[in-house]
């Protein structure tokens, strides 16, 4: 998920979430993970192909991003939203 933990106890029924895939394309919109964030395998987070999920789908947390992975990720939703 990379909406605000705030967004969680709000109204709203949704969060923006960035799938993890195992594949990794070497995109400046992708962010590296792996054990030391809680995923079994070496994945990506793919910025690019952020959707909108009920928040009721969202059970359980498989991982955290440490400070240097979550200033990976804002860099790379700014790539891929093309935002500054």
């Amino acid at each position: 998920m990379v909406s605000r933990d705030v967004h969680l106890g709000s109204r709203c029924s949704t969060v923006i979430c960035a799938p993890v895939h195992a594949s990794r394309g070497g995109l400046a919109s992708e962010v590296a993970i792996g054990q030391a964030e809680g995923v079994k395998r070496q994945s990506a987070i793919l910025c690019d192909v952020l959707t909108s999920v009920p928040r009721t789908q969202l059970t359980d947390r498989v991982g955290k991003l440490g400070s240097a992975k979550l200033t990976a990720l804002r860099a790379a939703l700014r790539i891929a939203l093309d935002v500054d």
